[in-house]
């Protein structure tokens, strides 16, 4: 079962990590310059002014901030109402909390997130993100395979036992 001082352990563990790999991308980086790493992946340093994906770009930092604490009180709630034994879903609200101070640490200190990588292929490229965007993306699937696997016993135990 997933207890609350081990969730809390892995989003400060993420959280650290998070902002170890924005300092290294910050002082050696080149801005907007992109730098070839692995086929399709390139590290790319720029700096997104709004939400996820640059969503309400435009918007003053303050209500950004304002948000961003909002939605983070509100997966905290969801979480705490989550039982232990729902270790996938857990483990993902542990990870959206996790990015999402990752990227409130870089907009209350910089005014902005620090993005850096890029996913592309010759004539395609994906919006530019971060390791605390990977840990949102990868905390909501783990969510909602919790989902799934909920649904699917629920729907084994209304069959019953299968007859021999």
């Amino acid at each position: 079962m997933m207890r609350w001082p081990f969730l809390t352990s892995l989003s400060i563990i993420l959280i650290a990590l998070d902002q170890l790999v924005k300092w290294l991308v910050e002082t050696n980086l080149p801005f907007q310059e992109a730098v070839a790493f692995i086929p399709f992946i390139s590290l790319y340093r720029t700096w997104n002014q709004g939400i996820a994906f640059s969503m309400l770009w435009g918007l003053n930092d303050l209500a950004l901030i304002a948000i961003t604490l909002a939605i983070t009180g509100f997966i905290i709630w969801l979480a705490s109402r989550t039982p232990p034994e729902k270790i996938a879903a857990r483990l993902g609200f542990a990870m959206i909390v996790a990015g999402a101070i990752g990227n409130l640490i870089d907009r209350s200190v910089f005014g902005h997130v620090v993005d850096y990588i890029l996913f592309h292929t010759e004539s395609w490229s994906f919006a530019v993100f971060n390791l605390a965007d990977a840990f949102i993306s990868v905390g909501a699937a783990l969510i909602v395979l919790q989902e799934v696997i909920d649904w699917r016993a629920s729907r084994t135990s209304q069959r019953g036992p299968k007859p021999d």
